[in-house]
């Protein structure tokens, strides 16, 4: 059982400061890797929650490889998300304000493996074919990737 899990069974669903980390995954087509969540039915980043001890970029490598299988070679750090936009009320009633160390990863290697627990399907979309119905916490962090790419003519 996970560190966030054992502080519910203290706090119940009240309001919790959860640090994660994602990964922004970008194939050699600029196709950005995304998972659709069973929680919500949302399209997301793959992440996580920070367990205790653990860096936020072996955070970040954990849950990439978790829910998708795939093994990063190189995340390279992108930005720290946080605020109001970043409050989250799960389905069913948890309450988080999210701390997000977001990571971009080229160089990855192994072969798309869903985590049935979480996710529901796992899909490579180029940056103008995205879904619509993104996770909430994710929209701007993926809006901030591609202002920040925005000349990288792979990725358009």
């Amino acid at each position: 059982m996970g560190y966030i899990m054992e502080l519910r069974k203290l706090v119940g669903s009240r309001p919790l400061i959860m640090t994660r980390a994602c990964v922004l995954l970008v194939d050699n087509k600029g196709e950005l890797l995304l998972q659709k969540r069973k929680d919500n039915g949302c399209w997301g980043l793959p992440g996580g929650a920070l367990e205790p001890g653990e860096q936020l970029e072996e955070a970040a490598a954990r849950e990439l490889f978790e829910e998708t299988g795939y093994i990063a070679r190189k995340l390279e750090f992108m930005h720290i998300f946080s605020g109001e936009k970043f409050y989250y009320k799960y389905p069913h009633g948890d309450e988080v304000y999210n701390v997000i160390a977001a990571y971009t990863c080229t160089k990855y290697e192994g072969l798309p493996r869903l985590d049935e627990t979480e996710g529901e399907e796992i899909a490579f979309f180029g940056l103008n074919e995205l879904p619509e119905n993104i996770n909430p916490t994710d929209i701007p962090v993926i809006e901030y990737f591609v202002e920040k790419n925005s000349k990288d003519p792979r990725l358009l």
